[in-house]
C-alpha cells in the first residue's frame, strides 16, 4: 500500500450485514475469481464484477466468506482502532484522510528496566502494563490465565520473532475452546502435545491451530510484548478482571457482586460465619453471562490457613497445589481419610501424583515437628498422601512414613480448628501470603 493516498476522498459505495466499501478506484492487482474467507474487521480489496477499474476498499463487519473478487493473497489489513464507526457510516461519508503507523521496531529505540527513578525526555513514551481482552469463548482458558498471573505478572520464560511464553503451568491441562487465528497480541494456550499448558502471546500473525486455544488478545500495552525478552516479567491487567469470591463470607461476597449486576444464591452452610469454598458456574465469563452464581459456603472452623515453604520444596508444593486446587483458585479442597492417635491423614479428591513427580525434597532429618505438614514422596508406595500430627515426633513422619519418605512442605496455622477436625470432614485450605504471616 505504498499509495494509499490514492484513497483519500473516495466515498461511500454500498454496505451490508457483512461489510461495508469504499471506491471505486482502478488498482493494479488482478481480481480473483474465488471466495474470500474474512475475519470480524478484516480489511481487503474488493473489484466488483472482477473489473481492476472498479476496486473497492472493504471492511469485513462479521466473520463471514464470499467472492468479492479480492486478490490472492486476501486480507491486508485490520482495523484495531474506532471500529464502532465502521456500522453508521453515512452514503455522504468518505475517507478524507490515511496516515500510515510506523511499527515502533522500525522507528525506535526502547529501554526496559524495573529502575523507577529512570529520566524520561519530552516525546518519551512509557509503557507500565499490558491488559489482555479475555474471549467470552474461553472461559476455562480464562481462568486458566487467572491461574497463570495470580501474582499480577506475566514471567517470560521463553521468546522468538513470533511469541513470548510463560512456561510456569506447563504440563498442566486446559480445554481447546476457541479455534481462530492468532494475529499480533493475540493470547493463547497449548492444549495438547509437546508444551501442553504453556501461554503464548503472538508478536506476529499464525494460523489457527487445532492444538492452540486462543483465550484472549492484547488491547492495550502490545508494545510492551515486543519489547520484553526471557526472564523479563510483565505486569498484567484483564478484562474482565476475575470475579475472586472464594475464601470470603456471603455478606462480602454479595456486596462486590452487587457492584457488578451478579446474583448470588447461598448453598450449604448458609450463615454469614461461613467462607465460600465453591462457585457455580465456577468461571468468571460464565458468571457474567449468566448474572447469576450459586455460592457453596463451609462453616469457618472448617477453613485452616496454612504457610507453604515455598523456599524449600517447591517442587512438591507444585504437586499440593495441583492436588488440592490452589493452582486456580484462593482455596484448596483436602478430605480427610483417616484420623489415628495424633495422626490425621488426608487424601485430595485429584490424582495430581498421576502426573507429577514427588521426589525426595525437604525430607525430615530429626524429628517430627506438631502442625508440620508432610506428604509421602515417591520412596514410599502410599505417595501422594497428606499428613499432619498434632505431637512432636522423633521416630515417623506426619504421614506416618519413616523421615526419608517425607517431604515437609508447610504448617498448620489454626491449630486449634485443626484439631477438631473430624474424619467425615473436608478441611478447606486457605493459603496465607508472606504479609499475614509476620
Amino acid at each position: 500500500m505504498e499509495g494509499f493516498k490514492q484513497y483519500e476522498g473516495i466515498s461511500l459505495r454500498w454496505g451490508s450485514k457483512d461489510a461495508t466499501a469504499f471506491g471505486p478506484f482502478s488498482e493494479s492487482l488482478k481480481p480473483e475469481r474465488n471466495s474470500t474467507k474474512l475475519d470480524k474487521y478484516d480489511v481487503l480489496f474488493s473489484a466488483g464484477g472482477y473489473n481492476p477499474s472498479n476496486f473497492h476498499l472493504l471492511f469485513s463487519l462479521a466473520e463471514h466468506s464470499a467472492d468479492y473478487g479480492a486478490p490472492v493473497d486476501g486480507p491486508f489489513a485490520r482495523v484495531v482502532g474506532g471500529k464502532k464507526l465502521l456500522t453508521s457510516f453515512e452514503r455522504s461519508d468518505r475517507i478524507l484522510e490515511i496516515e500510515p503507523v510506523i511499527e515502533w521496531q522500525e522507528s525506535a529505540k526502547h529501554l526496559v528496566t524495573d529502575d523507577t527513578s529512570t529520566t524520561l525526555e519530552d516525546g518519551d513514551g512509557l509503557f507500565t502494563f499490558i491488559k489482555v481482552k479475555l474471549a467470552l469463548e474461553s472461559p476455562e482458558g480464562a481462568e486458566f490465565f487467572f491461574g497463570l498471573i495470580k501474582d499480577g505478572l506475566f514471567k517470560v520464560d521463553d521468546e522468538s520473532s513470533s511469541f513470548i511464553s510463560d512456561n510456569s503451568l506447563k504440563g498442566e491441562i486446559c480445554s481447546f475452546e476457541n479455534f481462530e487465528a492468532r494475529k499480533d497480541g493475540a493470547v493463547w494456550v497449548r492444549t495438547a502435545g509437546y508444551g501442553t499448558g504453556k501461554v503464548f502471546i503472538s508478536r506476529d500473525e499464525r494460523a489457527a491451530s487445532v492444538v492452540h486455544s486462543v483465550i484472549g488478545h492484547i488491547e492495550q500495552g502490545i508494545e510492551l510484548i515486543h519489547m520484553a525478552g526471557r526472564d523479563h516479567s510483565i505486569f498484567v491487567k484483564t478484562n474482565p478482571a476475575p470475579i475472586n469470591i472464594l475464601g470470603i463470607g456471603f455478606k462480602e461476597a454479595e456486596k462486590h457482586l452487587e457492584g457488578l449486576g451478579i446474583e448470588l444464591v447461598r448453598e450449604g452452610y448458609k450463615e454469614d460465619d461461613s467462607n465460600i469454598v465453591k462457585l457455580n458456574p465456577s468461571s468468571t465469563i460464565d458468571i457474567l453471562l449468566a448474572k447469576k452464581v450459586i455460592a457453596t459456603g463451609a462453616p469457618d472452623s472448617l477453613v485452616i490457613r496454612v504457610e507453604l515453604y515455598d523456599d524449600l520444596a517447591p517442587k512438591t508444593l507444585d504437586f499440593f497445589r495441583h492436588a488440592v486446587g490452589l493452582t486456580f483458585r484462593p482455596i484448596g479442597t483436602l478430605p480427610v481419610m483417616m484420623i489415628y492417635e495424633d495422626t490425621y491423614l488426608f487424601k485430595a479428591a485429584k490424582s495430581a501424583e498421576k502426573y507429577k513427580e514427588i521426589l525426595p525434597e525437604n525430607v525430615l532429618v530429626d524429628k517430627t515437628k506438631a502442625f508440620e505438614i508432610g506428604i509421602t514422596n515417591q520412596a514410599a508406595k502410599r505417595m501422594g498422601i497428606v499428613g499432619v500430627k498434632t505431637e512432636d515426633d522423633d521416630l515417623f513422619g506426619p504421614t506416618g512414613e519413616k523421615f526419608s519418605s517425607t517431604n515437609i512442605i508447610g504448617k498448620i496455622l489454626e491449630p486449634e480448628k485443626f484439631k477438631a477436625l473430624t474424619e467425615k470432614d473436608t478441611m478447606y485450605v486457605l493459603e496465607s501470603n508472606k504479609e499475614e504471616i509476620e
